[in-house]
């Protein structure tokens, strides 16, 4: 057994075709994250969820997480995942040693924090142990600053020194409890795998998205498809609230999931001359134009 195997990230996310971080993970570009910020959650969420990927959003229900700033900030970066299983004197014997034959030093939590690099986000299933289970305090909440400028985490567990873990600037952390005890009696039991936890699964390299009160892990193979299907719902909406404001659709037509050749001719118009449209004049709306003139099979109900 190997921690952060390169090999099976690899062989985790063979739908991913561009470039690779050095441990193996996909490599989103910085573009795609820095896009991301400007998004809402539900414009990320749907070009993912009309291909069958139902299972990538944790946040509230009867399991909500807690998010360490409430004032609107995104946490936005490339997941780095962990999992964690209580204590068994045999196999924490057998996985510290592990760790520590791949020169490895600490506890296992801060195994995980080492590894991190700059656009980086942990995402750690603490099997929901929050009373000695606190993943994060302050000094680490720190390094991960440090080490990756712009990140934070996602931990399915406690955290503990909120209160320094608040001074900490341009972090943002989503958590299930607080607790005053230091991490005791866990072992990890994988690193850079799958992690699931709250109804989500998460892969390495997966775009973790933490807006609106939750957490979206995005396929790493679709961020580029969900940025271009977000921008195209955002300057949808813009176009539609104008041309329901003006009488000219009704709600049932804007809010079809395909649009008829008509209606794109018109948006296409609005692109191109309304303000508005500025920033969305590069994207490409061939396959909205091919399912109008041909049929969208899919198209039973309005759009989501």
């Amino acid at each position: 057994m190997q921690f952060n195997s390169k090999e099976e990230i690899i062989a985790l996310t063979p739908q991913w075709k561009g470039e690779r971080l050095p441990d193996g993970r996909p490599y989103v570009a910085d573009k795609y994250l820095e896009a991301l910020k400007g998004m809402t959650l539900e414009e990320v969420w749907k070009p993912i969820f009309v291909k069958g990927y139902e299972n990538q959003f944790v946040g509230g229900g009867v399991n909500p997480l807690n998010a360490l700033h409430d004032d609107g900030r995104k946490l936005i970066g490339r997941a780095v995942t962990a999992a964690f299983c209580p204590t068994r004197p045999d196999l924490h014997e057998t996985m510290f040693a592990i760790g520590e034959k791949e020169g490895r030093h600490g506890n296992y939590n801060q195994w995980v924090i080492d590894s991190l690099i700059e656009g980086d986000v942990v995402v750690v299933d603490m099997y929901d142990k929050i009373y000695k289970g606190t993943f994060l305090g302050g000094n680490l909440t720190t390094a991960v600053k440090t080490k990756t400028k712009t990140g934070g985490a996602v931990i399915w567990g406690g955290i503990r020194d909120v209160e320094q873990m608040k001074q900490i600037e341009g972090v943002q952390v989503y958590y299930r409890g607080i607790d005053p005890t230091p991490i005791r009696d866990f072992i990890m039991k994988s690193f850079n795998s799958i992690v699931n936890f709250g109804g989500a699964v998460c892969l390495p390299g997966d775009v973790v998205f933490g807006a609106g009160g939750g957490v979206l892990f995005i396929p790493s193979h679709l961020v580029a498809e969900v940025v271009d299907g977000a921008a195209k719902t955002h300057v949808k909406d813009d176009f539609g609230f104008e041309m329901i404001a003006q009488n000219k659709f009704t709600t049932a037509q804007i809010d079809r999931n395909t649009w008829t050749v008509e209606m794109l001719d018109m948006l296409m118009d609005f692109i191109k001359n309304d303000p508005r449209g500025e920033a969305y004049r590069d994207l490409d709306w061939s396959v909205e134009y091919d399912l109008a003139r041909n049929g969208d099979p899919t198209d039973t109900q309005t759009a989501l």
